[in-house]
């Protein structure tokens, strides 16, 4: 070994050594209360400008607070454990479906050109529109942001939260979204609730617009699989992506259902 390779051998040996001291790099640590939750935000937003996250919307995640009504409520939707026929009562299908045929005929315009695009009918789309926001009369008065970054930081399931909270500072940092947004409990915003990054992916134009809302949520069907004319009830082609919306079971049946009433096609709640 030439004296040139032995300097080079020791010097590398020496690099890994001083790494090998050094402590390692870590993700935001989760919590289970409001305790670290200030401490998360300052590791998550050198964490979010080390990935291209800009100012606007670190200056807005540094103004979160903890949301408590959103972790309370993150552990108690108890309605998804109901039986179908119980779901359906608990979010007044009934009413849902008859405005939904209301609606269906007064905006007939409007339905037509969204199933000319993407394929979808108006009956799905006005059951998801109702059961989400009761046609946009309950679109949730939550800091969206503050939602988000809570969940992003519990230990429930910071995986999925923390896609969606980049996703949601993307779209801070490009002016769609603000720190002072509004939403649900989760963070879902707009007339039928989208996720941040279903906006990412999804969305065209603003969400509060019924319009747009109902378009995105048809372009969302139509990426997840909908096929123009297949059926929608369960084990038909087209229930996947109804599926895709959402992954509770009953809320998937209970739209497959309101929107076969909608579209005309009738049929008792599901025994």
């Amino acid at each position: 070994m030439t004296e040139g390779k032995t300097v080079a051998t020791a010097m590398i040996g020496a690099a890994a050594f001083l790494l090998a001291l050094m402590p390692a790099a870590h993700a935001a640590q989760c919590g289970n209360g409001p305790g670290g939750f200030e401490a998360w935000k300052r590791e998550f937003s050198a964490e979010a400008q080390g990935k291209g996250i800009g100012q606007t919307a670190i200056a807005a995640l540094m103004q979160t607070n903890y949301a408590s009504a959103t972790i309370n409520a993150d552990r108690s939707q108890h309605s998804f454990s109901l039986s179908l026929e119980q779901f359906l009562a608990k979010r007044g299908a009934t009413t849902i479906v008859a405005r939904g045929r209301s609606l269906k005929q007064s905006q007939a315009a409007m339905f037509a050109s969204i199933e000319q695009r993407y394929g979808v009918p108006p009956g799905p789309l006005i059951a998801i529109w109702g059961m989400e926001t009761g046609f946009g009369s309950q679109r949730g008065n939550q800091n969206m942001l503050s939602s988000i970054a809570t969940l992003a930081y519990d230990c429930r399931r910071p995986e999925f939260f923390t896609e969606q909270l980049y996703a949601a500072l993307k779209l801070v940092d490009r002016g769609v979204l603000s720190g002072s947004t509004r939403g649900s409990m989760h963070g879902e915003v707009g007339q039928t609730q989208f996720m941040p990054k279903n906006i990412l992916a999804y969305g065209t134009g603003n969400l509060d617009v019924a319009a747009n809302a109902l378009s995105s949520t048809a372009n969302f069907l139509k990426a997840n699989g909908w096929r123009a004319g297949a059926g929608y009830q369960p084990g038909e082609p087209n229930f996947a992506a109804i599926q895709a919306w959402n992954a509770a079971g009953v809320y998937q049946k209970a739209i497959a259902l309101m929107g076969r009433q909608i579209d005309g096609g009738g049929g008792a709640a599901a025994r």
